[in-house]
């Protein structure tokens, strides 16, 4: 039998917090990212348009294993709107189809924002990267094909009202994964009554990562070695904050490891209910080795574990 190739580039892991740039697309700004690295595999946590600009985080190794649980986390998003214009795309890219006068004021929009709080059905925009018959819905729009788009839940959690000057609005939203701004700014418009687009999205929030620690593509080429780069790295774990932690040891990080469960030692009852696996490591910090699911016989199995030939520590490391 052959061997396999070996995997070209470093085997780093860790999470890089990136300031995505406006008019670049997330696929290359992962690219650039995974490049600056020499990375052996890169993902990330679910994408910005080219429009928009922000928070990015991009998982580098082992913490592609883990991308989902930033995929399924609440966004936040500082986003500036014209009033007045709407477009076929619902923000600054789109074509222009209606244009009314504008007479809005303050308390008009405070008054209309309470009704968008909440679980609600929104429809995607036909340009948004959705998926219908193998093709992303904005393949159709360009070609001027009329395709079925689902409707689906999302849940804005709170708008903050930031500003309006003349037409230019600008709001925080804190809200669900899957909720399309430009949506959200186009049904706004409607009930103001004049229409309105996106101008500027900034993604300031992705759970609970800390997005005052973001770093440009330019910030990263500027860095000078591999050393600088790895200390950008935030934790694997961090992106599983909203997951309970069960501390083990180190016969039980082996277990889970080598796909053997672990004792449940928290409330969770649940069925599937998920938990963060750490072992204390001989330096004093938690060593993060892994996600089990609880079962029915209220044993953790493993779900996802870190791949010990990838990790910064070695059983023998853990206390």
């Amino acid at each position: 039998m052959a061997k396999a190739k070996p995997r070209k580039g470093r085997p780093v892991s860790g999470v890089v917090l990136l300031d995505k740039a406006k008019g670049m697309s997330s696929n290359h700004a992962l690219q650039r990212v995974k490049r600056l690295y020499n990375a052996q595999k890169a993902g990330h946590t679910g994408a910005l348009d080219p429009l928009a600009t922000g928070l990015l985080p991009v998982c580098l190794g082992e913490a592609t294993k883990f991308s989902q649980y930033l995929l399924d986390a609440d966004k936040a998003y500082r986003v500036q709107a014209q009033l007045g214009v709407r477009t076929s795309t619902s923000d600054a890219e789109g074509e222009v189809v209606e244009t009314h006068p504008v007479a809005v004021t303050a308390d008009d929009v405070n008054a209309i924002l309470p009704g968008f709080i909440g679980e609600q059905e929104q429809t995607p925009s036909i340009y948004s990267a959705l998926k219908y018959e193998g093709r992303p819905l904005y393949y159709y729009a360009r070609k001027g094909i009329d395709v079925p788009r689902k409707t689906r839940s999302i849940t804005i959690h709170k708008i903050d009202f930031t500003g309006l000057q003349g037409d230019l609005l600008e709001l925080q939203v804190s809200c669900s994964k899957g909720t399309y701004i430009r949506t959200l700014i186009d049904d706004l418009g409607q009930r103001l009554g004049c229409g309105a687009h996106v101008t500027l999205l900034h993604r300031n929030g992705v759970a609970d990562l800390d997005a005052n620690e973001m770093v440009t593509v330019e910030q990263l080429e500027s860095l000078d070695g591999e050393a600088q780069l790895d200390a950008l790295f935030k934790p694997v774990d961090c992106l599983l904050s909203a997951l309970p932690q069960q501390s083990i040891t180190q016969a039980q990080a082996r277990d889970l490891l080598h796909g053997q469960p672990v004792a449940n030692n928290t409330e969770l009852t649940s069925e599937g209910e998920e938990c963060r696996m750490v072992a204390k490591h001989s330096s004093g910090k938690d060593a993060f080795i892994g996600v089990g699911a609880l079962r029915k016989d209220n044993q953790f199995w493993p779900k996802r574990v870190l791949a010990l030939d990838f990790c910064d520590f070695t059983l023998a490391d853990l206390v």
